[in-house]
């Protein structure tokens, strides 16, 4: 399998984040004094119920936060509160963790994924809205079943903290590379589950993810995936948005373009992820990344003949150069991708709510099992770049969110 490598750039935006910054725990917790915070806080994610257990609509995800009690922003949580465990995965300027509470009423069972963002490498990648862009949405859309699950945030002197829950399959690319490549109905049930997703955060938030690709889509115990990794997604609604972000061979036309590009991309990332998924890699590759450029924006896709015509013909319409005439994007929305005669055999509401068991099991002994990810070596703290006295004049403000 090829190697890829995300691409970014941005600058600080200091407006106001919209998201949910809190919830019924958090409101309640704010009530009492600094003692009973801490404690109060530790309870709450304690209490958190298991993603299996939740089942929550789409409606109490967006209409009524407050009943989720998810993605609130602790105050007096501490990193030290969390047994260390072992490192999950690293990024340019972050380390996920797999944790547990410290505390000794804490079920002993009860695990988490902890990203842990250093404030100093965050601000020299120039990264600071894509961070905040995280956190304010993930709080908005916690508790849908396919979305990584934040279910609180916090910060320290040094660095940022978003508490997740633990996904214990891994990474689909992982099972797409041993595999080589997946058949129709595996490639369907988790592009149905990827087309749910893609709805929801078009529909109900106005949130474009822009960075899909089977790295940042793990699998639960279940089989079901788990969308992660949104640090390049932002809420735009029907504006567009200029800044080049994503991974190459998932890039649409108009982001090369730079002509402006809006929520129509997660549209044509979907049909390059169904091609990977049946094929084994993406329609469009070259070592030299300007030559993966030029293969996108001239739109030419070979099918293999094996590729049923119903395949074919669904990547054929996400993967339109111009987005006004991409399915999805285009009059009837998602609702025209969901009715495509690939998705002719897929029950929407049983896949939503979890009713059948994925096509592919992970191997999950115990829920603190981390046979599914890779071994990383532990981190260098003499390598750390520090959060100065003039980046905290300058930008602290910018992670109050946390």
């Amino acid at each position: 399998m090829i190697s890829r490598i995300p691409m970014a750039s941005g600058t600080v935006d200091p407006s106001k984040p919209r998201g949910a910054q809190g919830s019924a725990a958090s409101a309640n917790i704010n009530n009492r004094n600094p003692n009973e915070r801490h404690e109060g806080e530790k309870q709450a994610v304690a209490s958190v119920r298991p993603p299996t257990q939740r089942h929550l609509s789409p409606f109490v995800i967006t209409e009524r936060p407050e009943e989720k009690q998810l993605g609130f922003s602790a105050r007096h949580l501490s990193v030290k509160d969390f047994l260390l465990l072992k490192t999950l995965g690293t990024g340019t300027f972050a380390r996920v963790w797999l944790v547990k509470l410290r505390d000794e009423r804490a079920k002993s069972d009860s695990v988490y994924a902890l990203k842990i963002l250093r404030k100093a490498d965050v601000i020299k990648l120039k990264q600071v809205e894509h961070v905040r862009n995280e956190r304010r949405t993930l709080a908005d859309v916690s508790g849908h079943p396919f979305i990584t699950t934040l279910i609180a945030s916090f910060s320290d002197d040094q660095s940022l903290y978003m508490l997740l829950d633990y996904c214990p399959g891994g990474e689909i690319f992982s099972y797409l590379r041993r595999a080589r490549r997946f058949n129709e109905n595996t490639s369907k049930f988790y592009a149905a589950e990827i087309t749910m997703t893609i709805e929801f955060l078009h529909d109900a938030e106005g949130v474009v993810y822009r960075d899909m690709k089977p790295e940042n889509i793990l699998l639960d115990a279940d089989g079901h995936i788990k969308l992660v990794d949104f640090g390049f997604a932002k809420q735009i609604g029907d504006r567009e948005t200029y800044t080049l972000c994503g991974t190459p061979e998932y890039l649409a036309p108009e982001v090369i373009h730079n002509s402006g590009h809006g929520l129509a991309v997660d549209w044509w990332a979907l049909g390059i992820l169904i091609y990977e998924f049946l094929v084994g890699q993406p329609p469009f590759w070259d070592q030299n990344p300007m030559r993966i450029y030029e293969q996108i924006v001239e739109g030419h896709i070979r099918f293999p003949q094996t590729m049923s015509p119903a395949a074919q013909n669904i990547i054929s319409l996400l993967c339109k150069t111009n987005p006004s005439e991409r399915l999805g994007h285009i009059s009837g929305g998602s609702a025209r991708v969901r009715s495509h005669p690939f998705f002719a055999d897929i029950n929407w509401d049983d896949l939503y709510y979890r009713r059948v068991k994925g096509p592919i099991l992970p191997r999950v002994d115990h829920p603190a099992d981390t046979g599914n990810f890779e071994e990383y070596p532990d981190p260098d703290p003499k390598a750390q770049n520090v959060y100065t006295d003039d980046m905290r004049s300058k930008y602290e403000a910018l992670f109050s969110d946390f």
